[in-house]
């Protein structure tokens, strides 16, 4: 695919870092790092902070020596590789992810991005490239939020520091705190120095698997994101009035339920008749009470998870949904409430441009691509100028023990990330 606009030229050095990746050392990585909680079934059970995440970062620090690397953690339990610069004063380029996964998740997820910066880093060591600007791998903590509430907590923090406070008490479902794990966490990993939040970067860039078909149905290799899409999410509760299944008419009913389900259908209608490909709408849950089998319910709850990467899209669908709620209730009361909100984050062109110009140089078709899936780089695009590069998922299967990817794209991949960071830290 030909690019709109002029892309930069990719330096003789990024074209070398690209060409001294090493596929085999890659996915041996990957798959190593995988044996982690690996299951019989192919999947990984890695929750955050757990006794196997942590030995996952003791492999991880492990795998790489030498003057010019050093390891650091911040006050989130964020662990950084950092490579120097010739000067090493200038703000680092950061690249990375996460390897926490769902209570199941794949051997891919965000641990392809960590181990494809492992080794990008280690194909500029093999071409004897040296960066002006120093070179950071980080491990993001906690990601996934499937262990505790909210999910990418060290992302978050790292960029707004104040927001540290409240995630402390977040408790798992044993009641164990997420400040006694990262305490834990810190204390196994003796060689890592302490490192400020917040700290000035220069530039993040984040490759990841799609986990979602486009790629793939495209028959596309790489996916130049552009951004990620916003997000709103809505809890709607429908009051009636409880009655005895048997006794009561059905014209007399104040049923929540019915009248949350008829609800629920014109809100499905709505989305579907504004043929948008970009739009997202899920009903994820819906609560009911009593609960019984004979009783009419006399409330119901469900709640939406709308997405785009429009913010005034975002806010039309809202209206229409509020509109659709207040309209539908008949002879019950309902209300909406949003839960959380996130316009859409828009990448910086400068290293759009950048990841594009490699994955052109890579000869791979390619196309530009919005990510419908958070990510840390999401957090860090407010911090600095940010990107990420997708590699397809087969079937676009994700958070699931049959998550995979071909081991030439992966590769691929990796090789556009190690010219980016080449071109990002001249």
């Amino acid at each position: 695919m030909s690019a709109t606009t002029p892309l930069p030229s990719l330096s003789e050095d990024a074209r070398q870092a690209m060409a001294h990746v090493d596929g085999r050392r890659l996915i041996g990585m990957q798959r190593a790092l995988a044996s982690f909680g690996g299951r019989a079934d192919g999947g990984v059970a890695r929750e955050a902070l757990t006794a196997a995440e942590r030995e996952a970062r003791r492999w991880l620090i492990q795998q790489v020596t030498g003057q010019r690397y050093s390891w650091h953690i911040d006050a989130a339990a964020n662990l950084f590789l950092r490579r120097a610069g010739t000067d090493d004063s200038l703000p680092p380029v950061m690249t990375g992810s996460h390897i926490d996964t769902q209570p199941v998740g794949g051997w891919l997820d965000g641990a392809y991005g960590v181990i494809a910066g492992l080794e990008a880093l280690l194909a500029l060591d093999s071409a004897g490239i040296q960066t002006q600007h120093p070179i950071e791998l980080a491990v993001w903590t906690n990601e996934e939020g499937s262990r505790f509430s909210p999910g990418a907590m060290g992302s978050s923090a790292f960029v707004e520091p104040a927001s540290l406070a409240a995630f402390l008490d977040s408790a798992d479902v044993d009641g164990v705190r997420f400040e006694s794990e990262r305490d834990a966490t810190s204390a196994a990993l003796p060689e890592a120095g302490e490192v400020p939040l917040a700290r000035p970067l220069k530039a993040y860039v984040e490759a990841h698997i799609e986990q979602g078909p486009i790629l793939e149905a495209s028959g596309l290799k790489l996916g130049v994101v552009t951004g990620i899409q916003g997000v709103r999410w809505f809890e709607i509760t429908v009051r009636g009035s409880s009655a005895h299944a048997g006794t009561a008419p059905l014209d007399s009913r104040r049923d929540a339920l019915m009248t949350a389900a008829t609800t629920v259908a014109r809100i499905g209608e709505m989305a579907a008749l504004l043929e948008d490909p970009a739009l997202r709408l899920t009903v994820g849950r819906f609560d009911v009470a009593q609960g019984a089998i004979n009783t009419v319910a006399e409330r119901a709850t469900f709640t939406i998870d709308l997405r785009h990467p429009d913010e005034t899209t975002l806010s039309e669908c809202e209206s229409r949904i509020r509109e659709i709620v207040s309209q539908g209730a008949g002879s019950c009361v309902a209300e909406v409430r949003c839960l959380m909100q996130r316009a859409p984050t828009v990448f910086a062109n400068e290293v759009v441009s950048i990841v594009e110009a490699a994955v052109f140089a890579s000869g791979e078709p390619y196309c530009r691509i919005v990510s419908g899936a958070f990510h840390d780089a999401m957090h860090l695009a407010d911090h600095c100028p940010s990107a990420m590069l997708f590699v397809p998922s087969h079937g676009g299967v994700s958070h699931n023990a049959a998550e995979d990817t071909d081991e030439a794209d992966l590769i691929e991949g990796a090789r556009v990330l190690a010219g980016v960071l080449v071109e990002l830290s001249r």
